[in-house]
């Protein structure tokens, strides 16, 4: 999953894919029923996938992850993890012009706001990083699952730390010893499209996929079976 969603959020995607597959979803530490053991370390969550995995008694599996939660899956390829295959969507490295210098900026002032336990304005900064504009983001500090983000806040700082400097971690990529697929939707920004071109264009055995139609909220069945395919073979 992404930044400050539960597992709960691929519920529908993983029933989809159950007739053919053991599909596991999972909290990220600290949020829903998942606990938050510090200090906080990129190697906890890789680990924490790890766990998963021996629990499932398969052995080995095949990752998915989206948005922030791509780079996650990836390093955990790249870490050595039994993985048979990966794929990721719209992962959001910062391929567009600016957007190191945005990337790190955006980090100390998370960094600011999390220290000072303002988790609504650290919310807030998210959430225009996305691209989404103020009378959005004003309107959603109104709405009834703004308490939530509030409180998956925190987690915030796990995901940051995981995508690194922001930009496609071309080494990682490089060191994934199996497939890897990249999709992006067609009707998403195009640097969300370039973003998951260049991660599959980084990996030895990387292929890109567009879902036509698609955005960043991807439609369940639609991503469903270009998953299916994918890891079935």
């Amino acid at each position: 999953t992404g930044a400050m969603a539960t597992g709960a959020s691929d519920a529908p995607l993983a029933s989809l894919l159950s007739d053919r597959f053991s599909a596991v979803v999972y909290d990220r530490r600290g949020r829903g029923e998942s606990g938050d053991t510090g200090p906080f370390e990129v190697a906890r969550e890789v680990e924490d996938i790890a766990a998963l995995i021996e629990a499932t008694g398969d052995g080995s599996a095949g990752l998915y992850g989206m948005s922030s939660g791509a780079a996650l899956v990836v390093e955990a390829a790249a870490s050595g993890l039994p993985v048979r295959k990966v794929a990721v969507y719209e992962p959001p490295f910062a391929v567009y012009e600016g957007g190191e210098k945005q990337r790190a900026e955006y980090t100390e002032r998370l960094t600011q706001l999390l220290a000072q336990d303002r988790r609504g304005d650290a919310v807030e900064l998210f959430i225009a990083l996305t691209g989404a504009p103020p009378e959005v983001i004003r309107g959603m500090r109104h709405s009834a699952v703004w308490p939530a983000l509030e409180a998956v806040a925190p987690t915030l700082a796990y995901d940051n730390a995981v995508m690194g400097d922001g930009l496609v971690p071309r080494k990682r990529l490089a060191s994934v010893p199996v497939p890897v697929l990249a999709l992006a939707g067609g009707a998403s920004p195009e640097w969300m499209r370039e973003s998951a071109r260049v991660t599959a264009e980084a990996a030895p055995d990387g292929t890109y996929r567009v879902l036509e139609g698609q955005t960043h909220v991807v439609d369940p069945g639609v991503l469903a079976p270009a998953l299916a395919e994918f890891f079935a073979v």
